[in-house]
């Protein structure tokens, strides 16, 4: 199981007809940090035109938009539609627009309200978080170069290691990997060593 977000801020502006759009991107973990994140950005540009914005959260599959007084469906559609097409969720966007005197049109808005989306996006680090098994495999000084080895070979990560009378390994992996990497440990090992699930979390693995 595997889901898209964005780890940083971003923000991004560009000017279309002499209307000055501005593209915020945050990642929010709960509908509340959207609406505050939303009315950060109110405040800050509370001389806009327009303060428009679209997010989605994970949890309960929420998606929400406001066209905030420009044409119905012009606006917060458009952005939706661009996190939506990336797959993206934990993501808020607001697009700020300052009116430059010259109408854009239906199409227009769609456009830039869209680009807006996409490049307060960009400017953000996009990443993939994976469902993963975390838990620990002990074995011998001499087996632990080729346990390292073999946990990222399986599309695992080494998330610590205790050296002790003998070495502890603390990974996260996919749980469908399981099985094959026990399968090498043990081959490796002579049967000493297995890895050990303790629970499960999200994880960038890379």
């Amino acid at each position: 199981m595997q889901y898209r977000t964005i780890a940083l801020d971003g923000c991004d502006r560009f000017t279309e007809k002499r209307s000055v759009f501005i593209g915020y991107a945050k990642p929010v973990a709960t509908e509340q940090q959207a609406v505050d994140f939303i009315n950060s950005i109110r405040q800050k540009h509370w001389d806009a035109t327009h303060n428009c914005y679209a997010y989605v959260i994970r949890e309960n599959q929420i998606r929400r938009y406001s066209d905030d007084g420009e044409p119905s469906g012009t606006a917060g559609v458009p952005m939706l539609e661009v996190l939506m097409g990336e797959e993206l969720w934990d993501v808020c966007v607001v697009a700020t627009r300052y009116f430059g005197g010259t109408l854009l049109g239906t199409g227009g808005l769609v456009r830039a309200y869209s680009k807006t989306a996409r490049i307060a996006i960009d400017s953000a680090q996009m990443v993939t978080y994976t469902l993963c098994s975390v838990g620990q495999i002990g074995c011998s000084y001499t087996a632990y170069g080729r346990v390292n080895a073999l946990v990222m070979q399986h599309g695992g990560m080494v998330d610590d290691t205790a050296f002790t009378d003998s070495v502890t390994l603390k990974i996260s992996i996919p749980p469908e990997n399981i099985g094959a990497l026990n399968a090498d440990i043990s081959e490796a090992t002579a049967g000493q060593s297995r890895f050990e699930a303790q629970n499960e979390r999200f994880v960038i693995l890379g």
